[in-house]
């Protein structure tokens, strides 16, 4: 088995390898239409500027009002940020917070988001870019909390500063707030209590996906009713939030303004923030140029089991089911010829698949069907999985690392098959720019009919969404209320954005 769990951690990992692709740099647009800046030291951070060769296309390109506010938002982070002597001022004024009366006007001077991002990468991936779009909306620097592996996966985005949250930070054991802190915005609006807010200094935001209802009034708060009186907030999410952004009339005409496409909004904002350091980026590279990089056509499948760590014969059912009749994989023969055809002078096509997942049964049995007998189509199908960890082990550096690096991987194939309700997944065809087929969540242990369906859109899931209407003030199915957000196919009441035709 072709593996990532022995992987050499050595200079080579950090050594720039060559592009796949015969086109030449000075023809390819490494910024991305201007999402990126120009300016960063390459070989600090590799990823940032050549991962556009592994791709075919840039699938969306970003709006002229995005990048215009990309920049404001760097500048932000430069003169806010971690070092500044804005940023000593307001840690100051946080950590004496009793001793400043709520009358102090400099309190406005930069605002802040600190993101508490938790569970497995997936989801603080999709946490840190959908924290990342709410600090745009409200002029807020966004820095994330250290306690996790993420300053080990991803280079700084923001040109002269970092989003790393210092060490010395006033609010101790941020991982361990709850809703039921004073601070919380739960609280404040249970008790209506607006006016403490300068007291209190920060505000603590509990986006869990079992959050309450009163913690997901937030994504109905336009500023002016609670939080434009704190100068910190933060914010503890597990997910994919975006949707419910979208649902704010208070952000509607400048989101519509930023992103004209709304079926690309993870897409842009995952290929400016998430570049994968060195060290990672190595292991892509090297797997990609390896097995993948010569053949005709690549297939991700991205297989995520919720019913413990023991394979299940109908999730490879299910597989196969999909992948079959999507026509995604050919059909093997099933009796061999008497008499082998010599081999082609051009070379018979080839399809690279390429299996992630915590288990190699899966990968083990396609690759041996494959191996066993011919294709009915003459395609050559080759079968690879990088790592098989067995079980998760969230929040470890070098288990996220491997997963980072199949991420990206699955980001630079042609097609894409993932499973319900993975994070992973969702990260995985969003980074590609790829619309999956979705293969459903089993229910009693049995293969689902049909297997799988194609996703409207390439947008990540929201899993805990509200359902009470802004606008309206009171209680609704808010995968009704406009028609860029709807209901997902993987999960029936979560929400995802949509692209309108």
């Amino acid at each position: 088995m072709v593996s990532l769990r022995d992987a050499a951690w050595t200079a080579e990992s950090v050594w720039p390898l060559k592009t796949p692709s015969t086109r030449q740099e000075s023809n390819v647009d490494k910024v991305l239409g201007g999402l990126l800046v120009p300016g960063f030291d390459e070989r600090t951070c590799h990823s940032r500027y050549s991962s556009v060769f592994y791709r075919k296309n840039v699938t969306r390109l970003p709006s002229p009002h995005l990048i215009k506010r990309l920049r404001k938002q760097e500048a932000l982070q430069r003169r806010c940020g971690p070092g500044t002597e804005a940023y000593r001022a307001a840690t100051a004024r946080l950590q004496y917070r009793h001793r400043v009366g709520v009358n102090d006007t400099t309190n406005s001077a930069c605002k802040y988001v600190v993101l508490v991002p938790y569970r497995g990468l997936g989801n603080r991936m999709l946490a840190v870019a959908s924290a990342f779009l709410y600090a745009m909306l409200t002029d807020r620097v966004l820095l994330l909390d250290r306690a996790t592996s993420l300053s080990d996966l991803f280079c700084e985005p923001f040109p002269g500063t970092t989003w790393l949250l210092p060490r010395r930070f006033p609010i101790k054991n941020l991982q361990n707030l709850t809703g039921e802190v004073k601070e919380s915005y739960r609280n404040l609006v249970q008790n209506n209590s607006a006016a403490s807010v300068s007291g209190l200094g920060y505000v603590f935001v509990d986006l869990d996906h079992t959050c309450t209802y009163h913690d997901k009034l937030f994504y109905c708060d336009d500023e002016r009713q609670f939080l434009y009186r704190a100068p910190w907030l933060v914010m503890r999410t597990d997910g994919y939030f975006v949707p419910a952004l979208f649902l704010n009339p208070a952000h509607q005409e400048e989101l519509d303004r930023m992103f004209p496409r709304k079926d690309a909004v993870f897409y842009l904002l995952a290929h400016y923030l998430f570049h994968p350091t060195n060290k990672v980026w190595g292991l892509v590279t090297r797997f990609y140029n390896s097995y993948m990089r010569n053949s005709d056509e690549k297939l991700g499948i991205q297989v995520r089991v919720f019913d413990g760590d023991t394979p299940f014969k109908h999730i490879l059912d299910q597989i196969l089911a999909c992948t079959s009749q999507e026509r995604l994989i050919p059909e093997v023969v099933t009796q061999e010829p008497i008499m082998l055809p010599p081999p082609s002078t051009t070379g018979a096509r080839s399809k690279a698949v390429l299996m992630t997942g915590l288990s190699s049964w899966y990968y083990e049995n396609i690759r041996w069907k494959y191996l066993q007998s011919a294709t009915v189509t003459g395609e050559v199908v080759s079968v690879y999985q990088p790592s098989h960890e067995e079980h998760e082990f969230s929040g470890k550096t070098t288990h996220d690392m491997k997963a980072l690096a199949e991420m990206c991987l699955l980001g630079m194939t042609d097609a894409i098959v993932t499973s319900g309700w993975s994070t992973f997944g969702y990260v995985g065809h969003g980074l590609g720019g790829l619309t999956p087929w979705v293969m459903f969540k089993p229910e009693n242990l049995t293969t689902p009919d049909p297997p799988c369906r194609r996703a409207r859109s390439m947008e990540p899931c929201m899993h805990g969404p509200p359902f009470y209407d802004c606008r309206a003030g009171h209680g609704a199915d808010t995968g009704k209320l406009v028609p860029h957000v709807r209901h997902c196919e993987d999960m029936s009441w979560g929400l995802k954005l949509v692209h309108p035709e």
